[in-house]
C-alpha cells in the first residue's frame, strides 16, 4: 500500500512532455541567431539525452535547423568501454544522417598513460589533478577554435548541463542564470563577451534525472541502443569518469559494468596499481631544498617527485597485462611506442631532469634528514629519519 502523501506544489511540478516543449522553445528561441551549433558529448546520461533530443527535434520539424551541426565527442582513451562502444556507434549513426561527428583526442603526449609513464607525472590526485585539463578540456578548446575558424563567426555550443547534477554547478547556474535574460525555465543561456567564439546553452537544465533516463529508455528518438548508457549506471546514479579513478571514492560505475560482463574484472586491478605509483618507493625526491627562480629555498624542497623509470617499466608491463586479459583498448600501439621512446629519450618532468641520475636526486623511500624552511632563507634540520 502506498502511503506517500502528495506535496503541496504536486500539480506544479514539470510533467515531461512540459519538459520537451520547454526545451524545443530553448533552442528555437536562442538558436536562431547562429547558423553553426556545436554539440558536446562526453557519451555520459546528459550528452546522451542532450546529443539525441536536439538530433529529433530538428528531425521532427519542432526545431529549425542550424546551417551546419557539430558533434565533438571527447575521447579521453580513459572512457568505460560501454560508454565508448557506444558513444562510437552513436557518432556513426549521426555521421549517416549527414551530422559533421567528430571525435576529439588529446595530443599523443599528453594522452593519459603517455603522460604518466612516457614522462614520469605522478598518478592524479584530488591536489594533484593535471588529468582533466590535459585529456579533456585542452583537446575540446582546441576543437572548438578550429570549429570558429571554419566558420568565422561565433557559434552556438550546446552542453547537457542539468540542475540537480552537483551542489556546486548548481550555484554557478544560478548565478549566471539571468544572464541575457536566459532563465533556467526556458534553457540556461550565456552570452559571452564579445572576444569569446562561442555563446552556451544547455537546453535539458530543467530536466530531472528520471526525465533523462526516460528520454532514453522510452521515446523513440531514433537511437534504441543508448539505452545501453545504463549499464554504467546500475540502477542508482554513479558519476561515471575514467577507469580506476583516482579523484572519486569508489568506482561504482566501473563495478556496475562487471556486473554486466565478468570478462572485464581485471580492470579493478587499476586502480591498486596507480595507488602504488603514487608511493615513495616508486618515486624520487629532493634531497635538500632547491633555490627557488627568486633565490629563495623552495618551502617545499624535499618533495616527492616524478615516477622512476622502473617504476614507469612496471606500471606499464601490468597495464598490457590487465588490458589482454580484460580485451580492452588501454595503451594501444602508438601510445605504447610513443612511452618507450620518451623512455629512451631519458625524459622528465620539468625541474626534475636527470632523474637518479642528478645529484640532488635521490630514491623517495632512502631515509634522509628532513629539511625545513623557515623565513625567506633559514634552514632547520630535523635529524629524525623520513
Amino acid at each position: 500500500m502506498n502511503n506517500r502523501q502528495p506535496s503541496l506544489l504536486e500539480n506544479q511540478r514539470m510533467s515531461m512532455d512540459e519538459a520537451i516543449e520547454t526545451s524545443i522553445a530553448s533552442l528555437n528561441a536562442y538558436g536562431q541567431d547562429y547558423k553553426h551549433w556545436s554539440i558536446a558529448y562526453s557519451g555520459g546520461k546528459d550528452s546522451t539525452a542532450t546529443v539525441s533530443f536536439v538530433v529529433w527535434a530538428i528531425r521532427s520539424g519542432r526545431v529549425q535547423a542550424p546551417e551546419t551541426l557539430t558533434v565533438l565527442y571527447a575521447d579521453t582513451r580513459q572512457e568505460l568501454p560501454v560508454l565508448n562502444l557506444t558513444a562510437l556507434r552513436f557518432l556513426d549513426d549521426l555521421r549517416q544522417r549527414g551530422i559533421d561527428a567528430r571525435v576529439v583526442l588529446p595530443e599523443i603526449d599528453h594522452r593519459f598513460y603517455v603522460y604518466m609513464l612516457g614522462r614520469g607525472v605522478p598518478p592524479p590526485s584530488n591536489t594533484f589533478r593535471w588529468c582533466t585539463e590535459r585529456i579533456k578540456i585542452k583537446p575540446m578548446m582546441a576543437a572548438l577554435n578550429d570549429m570558429h575558424q571554419e566558420h568565422g563567426q561565433r557559434f552556438l555550443q550546446i552542453t547537457g548541463v542539468r540542475l540537480g547534477e552537483s551542489a556546486v554547478r548548481d550555484q554557478r547556474i544560478a548565478i549566471s542564470c539571468t544572464s541575457n535574460k536566459g532563465e533556467c525555465g526556458q534553457g540556461w543561456f550565456q552570452q559571452m563577451s564579445s572576444e569569446s567564439i562561442s555563446d552556451t546553452l544547455a537546453p535539458l537544465v530543467h530536466w530531472r534525472l528520471c526525465f533523462v533516463w526516460d528520454w532514453i529508455y522510452f521515446y523513440d528518438h531514433g537511437f534504441p541502443y543508448l539505452a545501453q548508457v545504463a549499464a554504467a549506471y546500475g540502477d542508482g546514479d554513479a558519476r561515471t569518469g575514467c577507469i580506476g579513478c583516482m579523484l572519486a571514492s569508489r568506482d561504482v560505475a566501473l563495478e556496475n559494468m562487471i556486473a554486466e560482463d565478468a570478462t572485464l574484472k581485471p580492470l579493478l586491478e587499476i586502480r591498486p596499481l596507480l595507488e602504488a605509483l603514487k608511493q615513495p618507493k616508486s618515486r624520487i625526491r629532493k634531497a635538500t631544498p632547491e633555490r627557488t627562480k627568486a633565490g629563495r629555498y623552495a618551502k617545499n624542497g624535499q618533495r616527492m617527485g616524478p615516477l622512476t623509470m622502473e617504476a614507469r617499466a612496471r606500471g606499464l608491463e601490468r597495464l598490457l597485462d590487465i588490458q589482454a586479459r580484460a580485451g580492452v583498448d588501454l595503451v594501444n600501439a602508438e601510445e605504447e611506442a610513443r612511452i618507450r621512446q620518451l623512455w629512451a629519450e631519458n625524459t622528465w618532468p620539468d625541474g626534475w631532469e636527470g632523474g637518479l641520475e642528478a645529484e640532488n636526486h635521490i630514491r623517495a623511500d632512502v631515509p634522509i634528514d628532513q629539511i625545513s624552511v623557515i623565513g625567506d632563507d633559514e634552514l632547520i634540520i630535523q635529524t629524525n629519519l623520513l
